[in-house]
């Protein structure tokens, strides 16, 4: 019984020892309450609404601008029920002009000034060309601005300003906002014109002599503009399927297995199943899986060739063919149409006296030329490594497609599409010997 009681005896000091600490450290660390803490008053009522709202009547035109906007929100009712807190007013049609920054697709909004592609270009080179390349067709993952007619198709379609885009609006309004990159809103309405032209013509949608302005604004087709409908869904479709759903005897024909999963292994196995309809082979080295189908009847190994079909080889290939046949003086109409295309190639190329290397070597001379031969100038280690000449045939293949031509060489441009306009350049660049 005693050693019970030293127990608890020794219990109960070691407790009123932990009891004394706790005391003194809040005594000397805790704050004390106040004797008179602050109370919180009461809310002052609101200030009732004015009779008549200031600029009520003026305001009303304001709400059906587009991009509008309204002073000093607070004035509208809460949703506490209907208070009005009398702060602020609305907005003046001069203050909602100002802030309305839109531009319509039919030219509604536009600033004066004007533009072309001949000076566009040098303006797009000097801010854009770094990102979306000399010709508008992209560097590395930035994005084309230019080519993909005809892609939207494909499986994997390229969307440019050519081939996607319906409004030339949105060209324009973005560039006068976000470009160009980290240095955006430092365009003056001419360069943005200028700049929105080069684009166009990059695409072949307008030439290079087009002065795009407000006045000639509806003059330019986009080529996508009827590539867009309006989304009906909502009152066409949405009737169909939002209903009820079925959770059972859903579907009136019988169900039939026609088909077995078997990697899966989520089909049923049912005695008196039909045999599968195809035959699944599986082949599981190193861990992969791949499914057989039973071989499809085999297709013939030639296409039969009609003879219309012959005729009509050779004619596409005609330009390239007069091109190689040129070994006199060129055409001049055909070299006055070749200074044109040629445009698109003196962003990096320079011809005729004085000319120098720029990006690119200057081309004088450049017809019969050995490939890699201008002195002074770090071509591509591909190119250094060719043989032969720029012979008419050579020049075709490498202006159609460059990079095919040459693999690896440093000319981003994706080359010329049409057979006409090769033939075109060739002969320009045969009178520059």
């Amino acid at each position: 019984m005693s050693k019970s009681l030293n127990l608890y005896a020794g219990s109960a000091i070691g407790v009123g020892l932990i009891l004394v600490a706790a005391y003194n450290f809040a005594d000397r660390n805790v704050t004390p309450m106040p004797k008179n803490p602050p109370v919180l008053g009461a809310l002052p009522a609101p200030i009732p609404e004015p009779e008549a709202p200031v600029q009520q009547a003026a305001a009303e035109p304001a709400a059906e601008s587009d991009g509008g906007l309204l002073v000093a929100a607070a004035n509208a009712e809460s949703h506490s029920g209907g208070t009005r807190f009398g702060l602020g007013r609305e907005a003046l049609p001069e203050e909602v002009a100002a802030w309305d920054v839109n531009i319509m697709p039919d030219g509604t909004g536009l600033p004066d000034g004007s533009g072309n592609a001949a000076d566009g270009e040098a303006i797009f080179e000097e801010n854009c060309a770094v990102c979306h390349g000399s010709f508008a067709e992209g560097v590395d993952n930035w994005p084309k601005l230019a080519g993909g007619d005809g892609t939207l198709a494909n499986k994997d379609p390229l969307k440019t300003v050519g081939s996607y885009w319906p409004y030339l609006s949105t060209v324009w309004d973005y560039v006068h906002r976000s470009m160009p990159f980290g240095n955006a809103q430092t365009l003056s309405p001419d360069e943005v014109y200028a700049i929105t032209a080069y684009i166009l013509y990059s695409n072949d949608i307008i030439d290079d002599e087009f002065e795009l302005s407000r006045d000639t604004w509806n003059e330019v087709a986009m080529p996508n503009a009827e590539g867009f409908i309006v989304d009906d869904r909502a009152e066409a479709e949405y009737t169909m399927w939002r209903t009820e759903p079925c959770m059972e005897n859903c579907k009136d024909a019988p169900v039939e297995i026609t088909m077995r999963a078997t990697v899966l292994d989520v089909t049923p196995d049912q005695a008196g199943d039909e045999a599968p309809a195809a035959t699944e082979e599986m082949n599981t080295s190193n861990d992969a899986a791949t499914v057989q189908p039973e071989p499809a009847a085999e297709e013939p190994a030639a296409e039969e060739v009609t003879p219309a079909a012959a005729e009509e080889a050779p004619a596409a290939e005609a330009p390239a063919e007069e091109a190689s046949a040129e070994t006199g003086a060129p055409d001049p109409e055909l070299v006055a149409a070749g200074e044109k295309v040629f445009k698109k190639c003196k962003a990096c190329h320079q011809v005729g006296e004085g000319a120098q290397n720029k990006t690119g070597p200057q081309l004088n001379g450049v017809v019969g030329r050995d490939i890699g031969s201008v002195d002074g100038f770090k071509y591509s280690g591909s190119m250094e490594e060719m043989d032969g000449a720029w012979t008419h045939d050579a020049l075709a293949a490498f202006l159609a497609k460059p990079k095919d031509y040459v693999k690896g060489t440093k000319m981003a441009f994706a080359g010329l599409k049409k057979d006409d306009e090769i033939a075109a350049v060739i002969a320009y660049l045969q009178a520059q010997q």
